[in-house]
């Protein structure tokens, strides 16, 4: 018998090589968020082929449910296949709001899935507030000038996605005993799906996935010239960190443009991300103000970087940086 709580809040699982996604530990803390807020349950849906192990491992946090929906025509990501198969979860389900992490994957298929349902789809949010019973989202418009308020109209379901880091990873609550796995038939058809996989998308060739770094040490003009590039990769290797940049710097050929951190690059939120030489422009801001503790290295006190930042330095980084390394060093060397 499928379980179905009217009013629920129904959070999008995403998987890749056999492992959830850590953008799916931020949508489901949104999703938690949110059904506390309006005190409704909660349930995940994860769409894919074999994914038991996968429903096990979100059953151990605090859903009234996981919503399995399983078929060897979904083993492979297609947006024909992922909305064929969403579209017949949510008619069953009818769930008040369905929520995502804004990825690339959800870019794809997410508005595909909102005109199939005659619904709205509110993308890219960095939270919402409740005002009486109403609830706003805000988003970001004009590459992060301004942000806006939105509402959703009619009737739901309202899909609504989170820009990484709206919501913490670390913030998912643990159930105390395992949630139910409902496993979903959907009548999906091989003429459904119209697109064969094909490589999963990066924005560059051999392009590094920063949004899932931990650490990230980033240069901005400041760096000054190419060849002082190696002092920051100096620090990105004692630290264990990936290498990032300002667009100035991928836009010279200082490093490949799948570095470029900012509204037009990556969206990051690493645990640390230590910026050496970047002013903090707006447009770089928007992709790394969601990083857990920020350190500033900049001679312009009054660089708009400090605003965001954890620990500021006001000081030239050819100074600070190669004391800071052999600290580093020393303590791991301990």
């Amino acid at each position: 018998m499928l379980f179905v709580m009217p009013g629920e809040i129904l959070v999008f699982a995403e998987h890749q090589n056999g492992k959830l996604t850590r953008p799916t530990w931020e949508a489901l803390a949104a999703a938690q968020h949110l059904g506390q807020e309006l005190g409704a349950p909660v349930a995940a849906v994860l769409p894919g082929s074999s994914v038991s192990t996968l429903a096990a491992e979100l059953a151990a946090m605090e859903l009234a449910e996981v919503v399995a929906v399983d078929s060897p025509l979904l083993a492979d990501y297609t947006a024909d296949g992922y909305c064929a198969a969403l579209r017949e979860v949510i008619g069953q389900r009818r769930p008040r709001f369905v929520v995502f992490s804004h990825t690339y994957q959800v870019r794809d298929f997410a508005p595909k899935l909102a005109a199939a349902l005659d619904r709205g789809l509110v993308s890219d949010c960095l939270s919402y507030r409740k005002e009486g019973d109403r609830l706003v989202f805000v988003r970001q418009v004009f590459q992060g000038k301004f942000c806006a308020d939105v509402e959703f109209a009619g009737d739901p379901p309202y899909l609504v996605s989170f820009q990484a880091a709206a919501f913490r990873e670390d913030s998912v609550k643990r159930g105390t005993a395992p949630a139910k796995v409902e496993r979903l038939a959907v009548s999906l058809s091989a003429d459904t799906i119209r697109a064969k996989p094909g490589e999963r998308f990066r924005e560059a060739k051999q392009a590094v996935d920063l949004t899932q770094a931990e650490v990230i040490v980033a240069v901005g003009r400041g760096i000054k010239a190419p060849e002082n590039m190696e002092l920051a990769k100096k620090l990105a290797e004692a630290l264990g960190a990936e290498i990032g940049a300002s667009r100035p710097i991928c836009d010279s050929g200082w490093l490949p443009m799948d570095r470029q951190i900012g509204s037009s690059g990556q969206t990051v939120a690493p645990k640390l991300y230590i910026g050496l030489g970047i002013s903090g422009a707006i447009q770089h801001q928007v992709g790394m103000k969601g990083s857990r503790t920020v350190v500033a290295v900049n001679k312009d006190k009054e660089a708009p970087i400090f605003e965001v930042a954890t620990y500021g330095i006001v000081g030239d980084l050819f100074v600070v940086v190669p004391p800071l390394i052999e600290e580093i060093k020393k303590l791991k060397a301990r």
